[in-house]
């Protein structure tokens, strides 16, 4: 049956996108080129446990109205979201600001080299990846 989740970055620049995994992130990897001599070095990354969420795209919460478009979206959890920042900062990671509260967890938009930013956050939410 289903044996895993495989999410997708499309990058403007893949190169600094993968390198920013690799070396940022430190996510480890498997190399689809290796041993070959192509020069885009296919990088596939091991991202941990995982869990998958279902958002609405329109909402009433507390009197107030909320919607989104229909999309996907990559968002990284943690346990300690200023520590985190801190060693991904000293890494060479940039956000585009402090962590806040957002209801569900404390959270802050990390930017990724010629990609779309990725959510990072400490949830207060029930988590499911250990299932």
């Amino acid at each position: 049956m289903i044996t895993s989740v495989h999410t997708l970055i499309y990058s403007d620049d893949a190169t600094a996108t993968r390198a920013f995994l690799k070396d940022v992130l430190r996510w480890p990897y498997v190399s689809e080129s290796e041993g070959t001599d192509d020069p885009a070095d296919w990088l596939i990354f091991g991202t941990g446990p995982s869990e998958l969420g279902v958002h609405p795209t329109f909402a009433l919460h507390e009197g107030r109205e909320y919607t989104s478009r229909r999309h996907h979206e990559i968002a990284l959890m943690c346990d300690d979201i200023d520590a985190t920042v801190a060693e991904l900062t000293a890494r060479g990671a940039s956000f585009d600001g402090e962590p806040r509260d957002m209801g569900f967890g404390v959270g802050v938009r990390m930017e990724v080299p010629g990609a779309d930013e990725m959510l990072l956050y400490a949830p207060k939410h029930g988590v499911a990846y250990g299932l």
